[in-house]
């Protein structure tokens, strides 16, 4: 059965794809769904992170000994100065192996 589930996932994902990235196929998107669907990407994300970032243990933490929440902010900080995806994940990284192993943890 869990076989089953992941072929008919793979098909189901393949197809969504297929649909919308072969060229000689003659569906089109209107302005608007296009508009619309490029939300889409951001709220995926932000779903996955957020919980990640402000409840690390399950519990709302918004205080200053959260270091997912410092990387976070250093992440959003270096990614808007910079634009540089490889910079702003190595040292989001190594701010919050820093904080997590050495200033948080004694």
């Amino acid at each position: 059965m869990i076989f089953i589930s992941i072929l008919a996932m793979t098909a189901l994902v393949f197809l969504s794809r297929y649909l919308f990235l072969e060229p000689k196929l003659p569906l089109r998107l209107n302005t608007q769904t296009q508009r619309l669907l490029s939300y889409s990407s951001p709220a995926v994300l932000t779903a996955i992170w957020a919980p990640i970032v402000f409840m690390p243990e399950n519990e709302l933490s918004l205080s200053g000994s959260n270091p997912y929440l410092w990387a976070a902010l250093t992440a959003a900080l270096i990614a808007w100065k910079t634009k540089n995806v490889l910079l702003t994940t190595i040292i989001s990284m190594i701010v919050f192996l820093v904080l997590n192993l050495w200033v948080f943890s004694a």
